[in-house]
């Protein structure tokens, strides 16, 4: 079976996790800064815990903080924890990005902060986003943060600029299912020095040492990851995902959309294991947006026009850590691929406003009817690097 994502692993990330890998977490931090345009950059064990870090670094508590209503909902969570409020903005279908026709509605005097997601690989507006907050910021008289969630969308670009190279703050995750992974862990970006230095001190100032077991644990983690996505065993990760508690128990360990928690682990350093690993995605970096654009193209180019079926756009700039499609019938849809051996991812399968944690939070103008639809009628079909030829045309068949 075509799994719904496979990460971009090889020999360089095996042989990582039995070297002596001391330091490596600030040679990972100055390698992605340097990548991604930034002044300096500081690392987390997960992107949830770097979004709550920066929001506690400079003080932003008991506030507002914008955020589209279709995403993750551990950026909810984070905003969440840190003891604000998230305001929800409807999206707009055409890229799945916030609408920004309703961001200048939604910010008000007790607004601090405004996250832009750039979902799926497109780049959202940043210079109308970047002009909204300083109107803004114009009206009320204090600082709006600027935090461009960048997790979908490495590398990037709008109008030749990379996003999260401006604003206050870039966020990363890397997880196994993102675009370059360093096991777990995620990490911010900065243009200001002073910033990363202030956000740099509280972390290391309130996240503490793992225990000793934790690199182990990792490394076997990586381990099963290379094992459950081979080719040869994949069925069997399937079979123990959907017919045993195995994987589901894993998986809510870290994520659980309808609460909001983190992990135990959340304020625990990266591991110098981790940062090695990420330090070798790095170098595929390039490779692997390059590969996942061709696909992109290729799947435009050759995948027929159904009715009622919606396809992505091919903008200029995006980087498709998903190739998200608009179908009438999900299940069915999803059904049929499998019968054919692929397998359709299901990424986001909810509107944030409408989870049990945030209910009693109304989503802007009263209305998220685009989020809702986004949720219950997208799959998402496989596009990353390593593709044959021979797979990719199998699944460009089976649609």
């Amino acid at each position: 079976m075509i799994s719904r994502f496979k990460p971009q692993l090889g020999v360089q990330e095996f042989l990582a996790l039995f070297r002596r890998n001391t330091g490596a977490v600030k040679k990972f931090e100055h390698a992605f800064a340097k990548e991604f345009d930034a002044v300096d950059a500081v690392a987390f064990p997960y992107g949830r815990s770097a979004l709550w870090a920066f929001l506690n670094a400079v003080g932003v508590k008991n506030y507002e903080v914008v955020m589209p209503a279709y995403t993750c909902s551990v950026v909810a969570h984070a905003v969440s924890l840190s003891g604000n409020k998230p305001r929800f903005v409807d999206i707009q279908l055409s890229d799945y990005n916030m609408n920004l026709d309703l961001l200048p509605t939604a910010i008000n005097e007790n607004t601090r902060a405004i996250v832009a997601t750039h979902l799926f690989g497109y780049p959202s507006d940043i210079n109308r986003v970047e002009a909204i907050v300083a109107e803004a910021e114009a009206q009320y008289g204090h600082k709006i943060w600027l935090i461009q969630d960048c997790a979908h969308s490495f590398g990037a670009t709008w109008q030749g600029q990379l996003v999260g190279s401006s604003g206050d703050v870039g966020l990363y995750a890397l997880n196994i299912s993102k675009t370059m992974t360093a096991i777990f862990g995620g990490i911010l970006t900065f243009q200001d020095q002073k910033l990363a230095n202030k956000v740099r001190e509280w972390r290391d100032q309130h996240f503490c040492k793992p225990g000793i077991f934790k690199p182990w644990l990792r490394r076997l983690y990586l381990l099963a990851v290379y094992f459950a996505f081979n080719k040869y065993i994949y069925s069997l990760t399937k079979w123990l995902q959907h017919k045993t508690p195995l994987l589901d128990k894993l998986t809510k360990f870290y994520h659980l959309d309808g609460t909001i928690h983190f992990p135990p682990d959340y304020l625990d350093k990266m591991l110098d294991i981790e940062a090695a690993v990420g330090l070798e995605q790095l170098k595929k970096y390039p490779m692997i947006i390059n590969q996942r654009r061709k696909i992109a193209t290729r799947y435009d180019q050759c995948l027929p026009r159904k009715d009622g079926w919606i396809f992505p756009p091919i903008i200029k700039g995006a980087t498709y850590s998903h190739y998200v499609v608009r179908v009438p019938n999900r299940q069915a849809c999803i059904m049929h691929m499998a019968k054919n051996s692929v397998e359709l991812g299901e990424l986001i399968q909810y509107s944030v406003p409408n989870l049990p944690g945030y209910s009693n939070i109304v989503c802007d103008q009263d209305d998220c009817s685009r989020s809702d639809m986004a949720s219950g009628t997208t799959v998402n079909i496989p596009i990353y690097p390593g593709f044959s030829q021979k797979k990719l045309q199998e699944a460009i068949d089976a649609i």
